[in-house]
């Protein structure tokens, strides 16, 4: 099974809503990163690590359209 944002958010049990505002965001632009539409800023994508409980790199190879 493919690695993504969306199942790491599962995996920790938080809604889009949840993760989206631990980073400052609104839910749309949560979905957008986690639908590979747009790539975070760096300072979103920070938020988005930690609450996730990874580093960055991590965070970033999730976010990977590649």
């Amino acid at each position: 099974m493919e690695n993504s944002l969306k199942s790491e958010r599962k995996k920790k049990g938080l809604t889009q809503e949840q993760l989206a505002e631990s980073a400052g965001i609104s839910r749309q632009a949560y979905i957008a990163i986690e639908k590979y539409k747009t790539d975070p800023r760096t300072s979103v994508a920070m938020k988005l690590a930690r609450r996730l409980g990874m580093k960055i790199e991590e965070f970033f190879k999730l976010t990977d359209k590649n």
